[in-house]
Protein backbone atom coordinates (compact mmCIF):
# COMPACT_ATOMS: atom_id res chain seq x y z
CA UNK A 1 0.00 0.00 0.00
CA UNK A 2 1.45 3.50 -0.77
CA UNK A 3 2.10 5.83 1.79
CA UNK A 4 -0.73 8.49 2.59
CA UNK A 5 0.10 11.57 1.23
CA UNK A 6 -1.08 13.76 4.63
CA UNK A 7 1.31 11.39 6.13
CA UNK A 8 4.17 12.58 4.30
CA UNK A 9 2.98 16.31 3.50
CA UNK A 10 2.74 17.19 7.47
CA UNK A 11 1.27 20.48 8.31
CA UNK A 12 3.78 22.79 10.06
CA UNK A 13 2.48 25.04 12.76
CA UNK A 14 4.60 28.12 12.52
CA UNK A 15 3.38 29.29 15.67
CA UNK A 16 6.00 26.17 16.84
CA UNK A 17 8.68 28.10 15.73
CA UNK A 18 7.68 31.65 16.85
CA UNK A 19 7.42 30.38 20.31
CA UNK A 20 10.28 31.50 22.59
CA UNK A 21 10.43 27.59 23.97
CA UNK A 22 13.60 26.38 22.39
CA UNK A 23 12.22 22.55 22.19
CA UNK A 24 9.43 23.51 20.66
CA UNK A 25 11.34 25.22 17.76
CA UNK A 26 13.50 22.64 17.75
CA UNK A 27 10.54 19.98 17.07
CA UNK A 28 9.45 21.97 14.30
CA UNK A 29 12.59 22.61 12.98
CA UNK A 30 12.96 19.06 12.90
CA UNK A 31 9.48 18.32 11.09
CA UNK A 32 10.25 20.47 8.20
CA UNK A 33 13.99 18.54 8.11
CA UNK A 34 11.86 14.87 7.83
CA UNK A 35 8.79 16.62 5.60
CA UNK A 36 11.96 17.46 3.20
CA UNK A 37 13.60 14.33 3.18
CA UNK A 38 10.89 12.40 2.62
CA UNK A 39 8.28 14.08 0.17
CA UNK A 40 9.89 17.83 -0.41
CA UNK A 41 6.91 19.24 0.67
CA UNK A 42 5.27 20.39 3.71
CA UNK A 43 2.20 22.55 4.50
CA UNK A 44 1.98 26.12 6.40
CA UNK A 45 -0.11 27.32 8.83
CA UNK A 46 -0.84 30.06 11.28
CA UNK A 47 1.50 31.68 8.45
CA UNK A 48 0.28 35.41 9.30
CA UNK A 49 -0.74 36.37 5.25
CA UNK A 50 -4.26 37.79 5.76
CA UNK A 51 -6.31 35.13 3.77
CA UNK A 52 -8.17 38.46 2.56
CA UNK A 53 -4.88 39.88 0.85
CA UNK A 54 -4.72 36.73 -1.70
CA UNK A 55 -8.21 36.81 -2.25
CA UNK A 56 -7.91 40.45 -3.32
CA UNK A 57 -5.12 39.94 -5.33
CA UNK A 58 -6.77 36.91 -7.15
CA UNK A 59 -9.35 38.99 -7.98
CA UNK A 60 -7.18 41.84 -9.00
CA UNK A 61 -5.38 39.23 -11.13
CA UNK A 62 -8.54 37.74 -12.58
CA UNK A 63 -9.25 41.21 -13.67
CA UNK A 64 -5.89 41.54 -15.74
CA UNK A 65 -6.34 38.12 -17.28
CA UNK A 66 -10.39 38.77 -18.66
CA UNK A 67 -9.17 41.69 -20.66
CA UNK A 68 -9.02 41.63 -24.17
CA UNK A 69 -5.46 40.05 -25.85
CA UNK A 70 -4.71 42.83 -27.51
CA UNK A 71 -4.34 44.86 -24.27
CA UNK A 72 -2.61 42.28 -22.41
CA UNK A 73 -0.06 41.35 -25.50
CA UNK A 74 0.82 45.43 -24.41
CA UNK A 75 2.66 43.39 -21.19
CA UNK A 76 3.69 40.34 -23.00
CA UNK A 77 7.39 38.88 -21.73
CA UNK A 78 9.09 35.80 -22.03
CA UNK A 79 9.86 32.74 -19.46
CA UNK A 80 12.05 34.03 -17.32
CA UNK A 81 10.86 37.64 -17.60
CA UNK A 82 8.77 40.08 -16.08
CA UNK A 83 4.99 40.62 -17.33
CA UNK A 84 2.10 38.73 -19.51
CA UNK A 85 3.49 35.11 -20.66
CA UNK A 86 0.33 33.99 -22.86
CA UNK A 87 -0.81 30.55 -23.01
CA UNK A 88 1.60 27.76 -24.99
CA UNK A 89 4.61 29.69 -24.52
CA UNK A 90 6.08 28.02 -21.42
CA UNK A 91 6.42 23.82 -21.14
CA UNK A 92 7.48 22.14 -18.10
CA UNK A 93 7.00 18.55 -18.84
CA UNK A 94 9.84 17.26 -19.91
CA UNK A 95 10.69 14.48 -22.06
CA UNK A 96 14.51 13.11 -21.44
CA UNK A 97 16.41 16.03 -21.37
CA UNK A 98 14.41 18.64 -23.10
CA UNK A 99 11.21 20.53 -22.03
CA UNK A 100 8.65 18.73 -24.61
CA UNK A 101 7.03 21.66 -26.62
CA UNK A 102 4.64 19.67 -28.66
CA UNK A 103 2.52 19.68 -25.41
CA UNK A 104 2.73 23.48 -23.93
CA UNK A 105 1.64 24.68 -20.64
CA UNK A 106 -2.53 25.12 -20.62
CA UNK A 107 -2.25 28.46 -18.80
CA UNK A 108 -1.13 32.09 -18.96
CA UNK A 109 0.95 33.94 -15.73
CA UNK A 110 1.37 37.00 -14.76
CA UNK A 111 4.87 37.28 -13.14
CA UNK A 112 6.80 40.08 -10.67
CA UNK A 113 9.19 39.80 -8.37
CA UNK A 114 11.70 41.77 -6.32
CA UNK A 115 12.26 45.53 -7.36
CA UNK A 116 15.96 45.15 -6.52
CA UNK A 117 18.58 44.89 -8.87
CA UNK A 118 21.67 43.25 -8.92
CA UNK A 119 25.36 43.46 -10.35
CA UNK A 120 26.02 40.23 -10.67
CA UNK A 121 23.68 39.78 -13.51
CA UNK A 122 22.66 42.94 -15.41
CA UNK A 123 21.25 41.44 -18.51
CA UNK A 124 19.24 39.03 -16.51
CA UNK A 125 15.69 39.36 -17.81
CA UNK A 126 14.66 38.10 -13.84
CA UNK A 127 15.74 41.91 -12.56
CA UNK A 128 13.45 43.50 -15.24
CA UNK A 129 11.69 46.11 -14.01
CA UNK A 130 8.34 45.02 -13.00
CA UNK A 131 4.87 45.85 -15.31
CA UNK A 132 1.94 46.95 -13.79
CA UNK A 133 -1.06 47.28 -16.20
CA UNK A 134 -2.69 50.68 -16.15
CA UNK A 135 -5.84 48.98 -16.75
CA UNK A 136 -5.74 47.36 -13.09
CA UNK A 137 -4.31 49.89 -10.95
CA UNK A 138 -5.07 47.67 -7.59
CA UNK A 139 -2.53 45.32 -8.67
CA UNK A 140 0.85 46.85 -8.08
CA UNK A 141 -0.10 47.92 -4.51
CA UNK A 142 -2.12 43.73 -3.76
CA UNK A 143 1.05 42.33 -5.20
CA UNK A 144 3.77 44.60 -3.29
CA UNK A 145 2.13 43.86 -0.58
CA UNK A 146 1.41 40.61 -0.70
CA UNK A 147 5.15 39.56 -1.94
CA UNK A 148 6.72 41.68 1.29
CA UNK A 149 4.12 39.58 3.14
CA UNK A 150 5.95 35.77 1.17
CA UNK A 151 9.21 37.13 2.21
CA UNK A 152 9.04 37.51 5.57
CA UNK A 153 7.81 34.07 5.91
CA UNK A 154 10.50 32.53 2.92
CA UNK A 155 13.30 34.15 5.58
CA UNK A 156 11.25 32.19 8.14
CA UNK A 157 11.96 28.96 6.45
CA UNK A 158 15.89 29.65 5.58
CA UNK A 159 15.90 30.26 9.16
CA UNK A 160 14.29 27.12 10.31
CA UNK A 161 16.12 24.99 7.54
CA UNK A 162 20.00 26.49 8.34
CA UNK A 163 18.50 25.24 11.79
CA UNK A 164 17.69 21.89 10.67
CA UNK A 165 20.92 21.34 9.49
CA UNK A 166 23.05 22.46 12.36
CA UNK A 167 24.75 25.53 10.24
CA UNK A 168 23.02 28.19 12.20
CA UNK A 169 20.15 30.09 11.23
CA UNK A 170 21.24 32.65 9.22
CA UNK A 171 23.66 30.13 6.85
CA UNK A 172 20.76 30.22 3.97
CA UNK A 173 19.57 33.76 4.92
CA UNK A 174 23.52 35.16 3.59
CA UNK A 175 22.99 33.04 0.48
CA UNK A 176 19.70 34.30 -0.71
CA UNK A 177 18.74 37.85 0.59
CA UNK A 178 19.34 39.12 -2.61
CA UNK A 179 17.59 37.17 -5.15
CA UNK A 180 14.98 37.55 -7.47
CA UNK A 181 12.29 36.41 -5.22
CA UNK A 182 9.50 35.81 -8.33
CA UNK A 183 6.03 35.66 -7.75
CA UNK A 184 3.81 34.48 -10.30
CA UNK A 185 -0.03 34.42 -10.71
CA UNK A 186 -1.08 31.47 -12.80
CA UNK A 187 -4.28 31.17 -14.56
CA UNK A 188 -6.03 28.03 -15.67
CA UNK A 189 -8.87 28.33 -18.52
CA UNK A 190 -12.18 26.03 -18.55
CA UNK A 191 -12.06 23.19 -20.88
CA UNK A 192 -15.13 25.08 -22.25
CA UNK A 193 -12.26 28.05 -23.44
CA UNK A 194 -9.51 25.87 -23.92
CA UNK A 195 -11.06 22.90 -25.89
CA UNK A 196 -9.85 19.19 -25.64
CA UNK A 197 -5.69 19.09 -24.36
CA UNK A 198 -4.06 17.16 -26.18
CA UNK A 199 -2.75 13.64 -25.16
CA UNK A 200 -0.44 14.66 -22.06
CA UNK A 201 -0.86 18.07 -22.13
CA UNK A 202 -1.44 19.45 -18.92
CA UNK A 203 -2.44 22.93 -17.15
CA UNK A 204 1.45 22.64 -15.72
CA UNK A 205 3.24 19.51 -17.07
CA UNK A 206 5.23 16.84 -14.76
CA UNK A 207 8.38 18.75 -13.46
CA UNK A 208 10.33 19.78 -10.56
CA UNK A 209 10.89 23.79 -9.43
CA UNK A 210 14.51 25.40 -9.86
CA UNK A 211 15.29 26.76 -7.05
CA UNK A 212 15.00 27.24 -3.47
CA UNK A 213 11.62 27.29 -2.41
CA UNK A 214 7.86 28.04 -3.63
CA UNK A 215 5.04 28.77 -1.42
CA UNK A 216 1.75 28.07 -3.16
CA UNK A 217 -1.62 29.68 -2.72
CA UNK A 218 -4.10 27.43 -4.64
CA UNK A 219 -7.70 26.75 -5.54
CA UNK A 220 -8.88 23.47 -5.31
CA UNK A 221 -10.15 21.78 -8.07
CA UNK A 222 -11.07 18.56 -10.41
CA UNK A 223 -8.20 19.91 -12.82
CA UNK A 224 -5.74 20.38 -9.01
CA UNK A 225 -2.70 19.65 -8.38
CA UNK A 226 -0.59 16.02 -7.36
CA UNK A 227 2.81 14.88 -6.91
CA UNK A 228 4.84 11.89 -7.98
CA UNK A 229 5.25 9.83 -4.79
CA UNK A 230 7.00 6.59 -5.16
CA UNK A 231 6.41 6.76 -8.82
CA UNK A 232 3.09 7.03 -8.13
CA UNK A 233 0.70 10.63 -9.04
CA UNK A 234 -1.32 11.77 -6.32
CA UNK A 235 -3.73 14.12 -5.56
CA UNK A 236 -1.86 16.34 -2.88
CA UNK A 237 -3.84 17.63 0.16
CA UNK A 238 -5.61 21.15 0.56
CA UNK A 239 -6.41 22.25 3.96
CA UNK A 240 -8.15 26.16 3.50
CA UNK A 241 -6.03 28.60 4.70
CA UNK A 242 -2.91 26.76 4.72
CA UNK A 243 0.34 27.31 1.78
CA UNK A 244 2.14 24.57 0.23
CA UNK A 245 5.15 24.17 0.35
CA UNK A 246 7.78 22.58 -2.04
CA UNK A 247 11.71 22.77 -2.54
CA UNK A 248 13.55 23.08 -5.56
CA UNK A 249 16.29 21.73 -7.80
CA UNK A 250 19.12 23.84 -6.58
CA UNK A 251 18.03 23.26 -2.64
CA UNK A 252 18.30 19.77 -3.28
CA UNK A 253 21.87 19.69 -4.92
CA UNK A 254 22.83 21.76 -2.14
CA UNK A 255 21.88 19.00 0.00
CA UNK A 256 23.10 16.26 -1.69
CA UNK A 257 19.58 15.31 -1.95
CA UNK A 258 19.02 14.82 1.55
CA UNK A 259 16.11 16.93 0.77
CA UNK A 260 13.70 16.22 -2.39
CA UNK A 261 12.99 18.40 -5.14
CA UNK A 262 9.51 15.70 -5.94
CA UNK A 263 7.97 16.12 -9.68
CA UNK A 264 4.19 17.75 -9.57
CA UNK A 265 2.06 18.83 -11.98
CA UNK A 266 -1.47 20.48 -12.42
CA UNK A 267 -4.02 18.20 -14.13
CA UNK A 268 -5.66 19.51 -17.38
CA UNK A 269 -9.22 20.96 -17.39
CA UNK A 270 -11.99 17.99 -16.66
CA UNK A 271 -14.91 17.03 -18.42
CA UNK A 272 -16.59 16.63 -15.15
CA UNK A 273 -16.22 20.52 -14.35
CA UNK A 274 -15.87 21.86 -18.04
CA UNK A 275 -16.29 25.69 -16.47
CA UNK A 276 -13.79 24.67 -13.87
CA UNK A 277 -11.19 28.17 -14.19
CA UNK A 278 -8.45 28.32 -10.98
CA UNK A 279 -6.15 30.57 -10.36
CA UNK A 280 -2.81 30.10 -8.17
CA UNK A 281 -0.65 32.95 -6.22
CA UNK A 282 2.68 31.24 -6.84
CA UNK A 283 5.73 32.79 -4.75
CA UNK A 284 9.05 31.24 -5.60
CA UNK A 285 12.11 32.09 -3.32
CA UNK A 286 15.54 31.78 -4.92
CA UNK A 287 19.22 31.88 -3.88
CA UNK A 288 21.54 35.01 -4.50
CA UNK A 289 21.98 35.04 -8.86
CA UNK A 290 26.30 34.71 -7.48
CA UNK A 291 25.63 32.34 -5.04
CA UNK A 292 27.57 28.87 -5.82
CA UNK A 293 25.31 26.12 -5.07
CA UNK A 294 27.80 23.07 -4.01
CA UNK A 295 27.00 20.16 -2.56
CA UNK A 296 27.26 20.18 1.00
CA UNK A 297 29.71 17.30 2.82
CA UNK A 298 28.34 14.37 4.94
CA UNK A 299 27.11 14.38 7.43
CA UNK A 300 24.73 17.30 6.41
CA UNK A 301 24.30 15.94 2.22
CA UNK A 302 22.44 12.81 1.12
CA UNK A 303 25.34 11.62 -0.27
CA UNK A 304 24.53 12.66 -3.52
CA UNK A 305 27.29 15.04 -5.39
CA UNK A 306 26.68 17.35 -8.07
CA UNK A 307 29.39 19.63 -9.83
CA UNK A 308 28.93 23.22 -8.73
CA UNK A 309 26.68 25.68 -10.16
CA UNK A 310 26.20 29.76 -10.07
CA UNK A 311 22.21 29.83 -9.04
CA UNK A 312 21.47 32.52 -11.39
CA UNK A 313 23.04 30.92 -14.26
CA UNK A 314 20.86 27.55 -13.71
CA UNK A 315 17.69 29.39 -13.63
CA UNK A 316 18.32 31.20 -16.84
CA UNK A 317 19.53 28.13 -18.42
CA UNK A 318 16.09 25.93 -17.10
CA UNK A 319 13.90 29.05 -18.44
CA UNK A 320 15.55 29.05 -22.10
CA UNK A 321 14.37 25.08 -21.76
CA UNK A 322 10.91 25.90 -20.48
CA UNK A 323 10.11 28.41 -23.39
CA UNK A 324 8.17 27.58 -26.55
CA UNK A 325 8.95 29.42 -29.74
Amino acid sequence: MPVPLTDVIPLIDLAEWRSTDSDRQAQAAATVDQALRESGFLMLTNHGVPADLAADLRRAAKAFFSLPTDIKTKYETTVGGRGWLPSGKEANSYAGEEADKSTPDMKESLTMGRPDTTDAFPESLAFAPNVWPSEVPELEPLATTYMRAMYGLYDELLHMCGHALGLGSDWFIDRCSTGTRTLNINRYPSLEETGIPKPGQFRVGAHTDWSIFTLLDRQPGYGGFQVELDGEWLDAPYVEGTLLVNIGDLLARWTGDRWRSTRHRVLPPQESAPSEELISVIQFCDANVDAVIETMPDPIGGGNVYEPVLAGEYLRQRAIQASVA
